[in-house]
């Protein structure tokens, strides 16, 4: 699609046109995509006419009213799915080397990975904790608002165009084993064990919608808030503060920040760099006083 169609100045009628879709997915199909940012929205939205053939929002709302595979195509434009395995290698080191240290006092532990994609990044938690010993006790939340984007993070299969990189990435990490441990290569495709998922929980949760996970030590949530508007950053890091234990764990994307957020005092810093964060005693009184 031309790049200047999608850059182009969004008319009044057409604001109005998107908050009537958005309202619209909210009451028939129970997706609530209003307190996405509206900008990224707005791209994605016009390549969506595109691909629909679509002259307006309205006729896209139209289409998508009456045609639910028409829905679940529209879902692939309004959610993000892309990531890769041990994204930003750093981070996952900071948690094998900083985190992973206060998570082995816990007798058992839960793992959140809100919006979690095609599951890269679970896998990457996954392989991560077996090579700490810590996986036997531990039970991971994968979650996303796609129902396509859940299977494919439950089959676990990947390019094999994409292994070389994520196998670099799975390194600079510290990892303390080859990648290739943890899959089968065949026409074309990385089909990673299925053994990494045996403790885990694929489930679709909405953000702007849903409740918490109680009693986690670690949310990972990277590269989702950027999406959100003020309001639904702000809910969603709520729900991650009633999720965590005292002391959990929470990581974000590295253009993301708690501050200038409502819960930025719920939070201690714990590796500024790296965007990973501590929940402190104040979040643990909120959280009690919300209940």
């Amino acid at each position: 699609m031309d790049a200047a169609l999608i850059e182009r100045a969004v008319e009044p009628h057409e604001e109005i046109e998107l908050d009537l879709l958005l309202e619209a997915i909210w009451r028939h199909y129970h997706y609530d995509f209003r307190g996405y940012s509206r900008s990224s929205l707005q791209r994605r939205l016009l390549r969506a006419q595109h691909r629909f053939d679509c002259a307006s929002l309205s006729e896209l709302q139209h289409r998508i009213l009456r045609d639910r595979k028409a829905f679940a195509e529209l879902m692939g434009f309004l959610t993000i799915q892309v990531s890769e395995m041990f994204r930003d290698p750093a981070y996952f080191r900071a948690l094998r080397e900083k985190v992973i240290p206060h998570l082995r006092t816990y007798p058992s532990l839960k793992v959140w990975i809100a919006g979690c994609a095609n599951g890269e990044e679970f896998y990457s938690l996954a392989i991560l904790f077996r090579e700490e010993g810590l996986e036997d006790r531990t039970i991971f939340y994968c979650t996303d608002i796609s129902p396509a984007a859940l299977q494919r993070a439950e089959a676990g299969i990947y390019s094999l165009d994409h292994i070389a990189h994520f196998t670099e990435n799975h390194r600079r990490s510290g990892g303390r084993s080859s990648l290739s441990d943890y899959y089968t290569a065949g026409y074309g495709a990385a089909v990673f064990d299925k053994s990494l998922r045996r403790r885990t929980v694929f489930a679709e949760h909405n953000l702007a919608s849903d409740e918490v996970f109680s009693e986690v030590q670690l949310v990972s949530s990277r590269n989702v808030l950027i999406y959100f508007d003020r309001d639904l950053q702000d809910r969603a890091l709520g729900l991650f503060g009633r999720s965590l234990v005292r002391g959990g764990f929470l990581g974000l994307g590295a253009k993301e920040t708690l501050r200038f957020s409502g819960h930025s005092d719920g939070f201690a810093d714990f590796d500024i760099a790296e965007k990973i964060f501590r929940r402190n005693n104040r979040a643990l009184m909120e959280a009690s006083r919300a209940a």
